[in-house]
């Protein structure tokens, strides 16, 4: 029963592992980048209450394995995750911007 969580009037564990590549799988998540996917990563979770048991940031994916509230899809968590990653990602470094000129990572 450790691991569950709690709200005020339910008790789950529901738990969801997510996988994303970059398109055409380029290796632009390295260094600065890298750091900033996971700090982004970071702030999403705060905000929507969501738990990251594990994560792990490579060149051209993201793992991730979360722990979220039952009101909250699985589709709506990945486009909170990659929507918002990917919209400050192309304003902070406009290097990636150029390669993906079609506003898509």
């Amino acid at each position: 029963m450790e691991d569950y969580r709690t709200s005020s009037h339910s008790r789950y564990g529901i738990k969801y592992h997510f996988v994303w590549v970059t398109k055409y799988r380029k290796p632009v998540l390295t260094g600065e980048v890298g750091v900033r996917v996971r700090d982004l990563m970071r702030e999403i979770r705060r905000t929507y209450e969501i738990e990251i048991l594990e994560g792990a940031v490579s060149e051209d994916h993201v793992h991730v394995l979360l722990s979220c509230p039952p009101n909250l899809s699985p589709s709506k968590i990945m486009q909170y995750f990659k929507g918002k990653s990917s919209r400050k990602l192309m304003m902070e470094f406009k290097y990636i911007h150029k390669q993906y000129w079609g506003r898509h990572l």
